[in-house]
């Protein structure tokens, strides 16, 4: 079997575990993950809330790929900025694509673009410490709605929900740490279009809200149906099961003198957001359940007074440059990981790989299996992939180098790893993550 380099481009856990997964299975693969941001992991360190402790396994898992012979991190540098398609071809055999997704998926209701309104990507980005969104945020809202029915918009109302002090367990930067001690917000709402059994949290999501002794979850009963779908639903699947449970235990449940309060409204689809120069509240339109899971809308309508919106309707990947793009689906065109063109051919030793391929559903074993069968695919097309110009194995350093791009290499990162577990220790923490960019490229330096 021939020897072959790989440029995987972003090195999430979707990128990772196919440079895992091809160092594996062909012993002459050499893989090159080149990352725009200074730090691995993707949404593993910058797209979960700072208080979830079982990520730290998955960081753990990640880490072990990136230290192993055959792989080698590049980071702080931007495909379509500082690299292009055709300098990556000239370089690798293949290229595997897994840049996910980080922006919002539109919510196409009015008043949606009114000030106090904002997507959950960009919330989340701020809260995990990312180093391209402003370092503040403005949490001046004391009745806040979020629109959403998974973990991410769990995540959200529980960030706004729990006192700052109780994150000072976790890596959380300081400066959202800070901001957080500002907020005002006292009573989150959150939506759902549909039934108890139709929600996408996870039973471990749901119950980590009341984990707060200052945070109440209430569970209002209206709209608190379950129809034939939704019996089915229960009865088939045990974590639907538990996260209805979960829900009813919260609707039965008496109200504490908790200082902050979680409501989860259910058959309820967001109309429209609310004001004239801000945002002042949210109209939602009840729904109700089919039969089938689905729901329609009755005609009524309630308002809810807020001064801030939340979307957590999904991500959405974006365009790369040289590459062709379903703005439909969100996702580069490709059967099974293999890049297609516009007239449906396949793109030689193109592939993708993550959110990119399959848009932004499911769960790292979701991620593990799509990387699993994108590689399968490159190592069955390894005679057809068209041969480098360059035999270098530093090509792409030079080319980086002449352009002035300063790469992280992995012994950078591990410089940056050391600094932040070093400013935890001195504060008494496990960890304080570093957020400014210049900030982290000087840690890296040493």
């Amino acid at each position: 079997m021939r020897s072959i380099r790989v440029a995987v481009v972003g090195a999430g856990p979707a990128g990772i575990y196919a440079a895992d997964i091809l160092t594996k299975e062909h012993a002459e693969v050499s893989v090159d993950l080149i990352e725009r941001l200074p730090a691995p992991y993707g949404l593993v360190r910058y797209g979960v809330a700072p208080d979830h402790p079982r990520i730290k396994e998955i960081v753990k898992a990640l880490r072990r790929v990136l230290s192993r012979d055959g792989i080698r991190f590049l980071g702080n540098v931007e495909y379509g900025t500082d690299i292009k398609l055709t300098d990556l071809q000239r370089s690798y055999d293949a290229v595997i694509f897994s840049t996910g997704a980080m922006t919002d998926r539109d919510l196409d209701v009015p008043g949606v673009d009114l000030p106090g309104s904002h997507g959950a990507a960009d919330f989340v980005s701020w809260y995990a410490g990312h180093p391209d969104v402003p370092a503040d945020w403005p949490l001046e809202a004391r009745e806040v709605a979020v629109i959403g029915a998974g973990n991410v918009a769990l995540d959200v109302a529980r960030m706004l929900a729990k006192p700052a002090d109780e994150q000072l367990a976790t890596e959380i930067a300081d400066n959202v740490h800070q901001g957080l001690a500002l907020n005002q917000a006292r009573d989150i709402h959150v939506f759902a279009r549909r039934g108890p059994a139709q929600i996408k949290f996870t039973p471990m999501e749901l119950r980590e809200l009341s984990h707060s002794p200052e945070v109440d979850v209430i569970v209002h009963p209206e709209g608190f149906e379950i129809d034939e779908a939704s019996q089915q639903a229960i009865a088939g699947n045990k974590g639907v099961r538990l996260v209805v449970d979960t829900l009813l235990k919260h609707v039965d449940a008496e109200s504490t003198d908790a200082s902050r309060r979680i409501h989860i409204h259910l058959c309820q689809a967001p109309v429209e957001v609310l004001g004239e120069e801000r945002v002042e509240g949210l109209r939602t339109e009840i729904t109700e359940l089919q039969g089938d899971g689905t729901v329609r809308g009755t005609g009524q309508y309630v308002d809810t007074p807020v001064q801030a919106v939340y979307r957590a309707v999904g991500y959405r990947s974006t365009q790369l440059v040289d590459l062709p793009f379903d703005q439909a689906g969100g996702v580069i065109p490709n059967t099974e990981g293999r890049v297609l063109d516009l007239d449906g051919t396949p793109i030689p030793g193109t592939y993708v790989t993550g959110w990119i391929k399959r848009g932004p559903i499911g769960l790292i074993g979701h991620t593990k299996s799509d990387a699993a069968q994108t590689a399968a695919h490159l190592l069955d097309d390894l005679d057809r992939l068209p041969v480098p110009e360059s035999s270098d194995p530093d090509a792409l350093l030079t080319h980086l180098a002449d352009r002035g791009v300063e790469v992280v290499t992995w012994d950078g990162f591990e410089r940056l790893d050391a600094h932040e577990v070093a400013l935890g220790e001195a504060a008494g923490r496990e960890r304080i993550k570093v957020v400014a960019r210049e900030e982290m490229l000087r840690a890296t330096r040493g």
